[in-house]
């Protein structure tokens, strides 16, 4: 690989800014909280003791500042796998490339990323307003077989595989898990477990409007291959993550039971505790 890159595969914005999410190098820090709503940035950022960054383009907004002492950034990456593509990409590139010169750099930074978000559980025994720990995580949106040199597997993507019925989709999975050492700061969450990011909010997560979707029992499916929650970014990230050499954990709020039918009695309030939460364990 030419270590010299082309102005075509590093866009970049005039200022010399990364070109979608409108930031420099000094912009961010080594730990970086991702959420998907833009407006929630400003609601983690609340919490610092001081913002010294605020940039935005598109969906991505960007707040960096300190915390108990300790630089931290938060950013929304909108929704979905293809915009965390987005979003991985570039932060490494911000800290992995000479941008002036685009060139790789020799020496390798790696970031903490932790994803919070909110998610729906296909396990009836999973409680809304807890907090949920993603270790393994399925992709079913295919974004990493467009990337060479990408191989996961372990016993619980062993086991899906075989199991899974649904041969057409099949070809689009890919796996990754956490990391451990992340995932030592949530180990007293209420419950830890496997995660299926899917690649839209309707017929992939099994509703149904005007349109149907490819049959009735799919979320009972993957609960019973071991799934308890869904979200739309995980598998990018913790995948993307281990090709580009970082760290990533999710921890998500259960705000919906589907196979109860139970929705948060107030989400906003979810929301806070989460928040909270995960920033009391990222800095002591």
């Amino acid at each position: 690989m030419l270590n010299k890159l082309a102005a075509s595969e590093l866009v970049l914005n005039e200022d010399g800014s990364v070109y979608h999410l409108n930031l420099l190098p000094e912009d961010i820090a080594e730990k970086i909280i991702l959420v998907g709503d833009p407006d929630r940035v400003a609601k983690v950022s609340k919490y610092f003791d001081t913002v010294e960054i605020k940039k935005n383009k598109r969906e991505f907004y960007t707040h960096t500042g300190t915390l108990r002492g300790e630089r931290i950034t938060v950013m929304s990456t909108g929704i979905g796998t293809e915009n965390i593509d987005i979003v991985m990409n570039e932060l490494d590139a911000l800290v992995n490339i000479d941008l002036k010169n685009k060139e790789f750099k020799t020496k390798h930074s790696a970031l903490q990323l932790f994803r919070m978000g909110t998610c729906g559980s296909v396990n009836s025994d999973v409680q809304v307003d807890n907090m949920l720990v993603t270790q393994n995580v399925v992709g079913l949106d295919g974004l990493m077989h467009f990337y060479q040199d990408y191989e996961f597997e372990n016993e619980f993507s062993r086991n899906f595989l075989e199991k899974f019925p649904y041969q057409k989709i099949k070809p689009m999975l890919y796996f990754a898990d956490w990391s451990e050492e992340l995932g030592e700061l949530y180990k007293d969450a209420k419950y830890h477990g496997n995660t299926a990011t899917f690649p839209g909010f309707y017929a992939p997560q099994g509703r149904q409007l005007r349109l149907k979707a490819i049959d009735d029992k799919f979320l009972e499916t993957l609960n019973d291959l071991g799934v308890t929650n869904f979200e739309m970014e995980t598998s990018a990230i913790y995948a993307l993550s281990k090709l580009l050499g970082h760290q990533a954990i999710t921890v998500n709020n259960v705000i919906a039971n589907r196979r109860r039918g139970e929705f948060s009695a107030d989400h906003h309030a979810s929301e806070k505790n989460l928040i909270t939460w995960v920033l009391d364990r990222i800095i002591k």
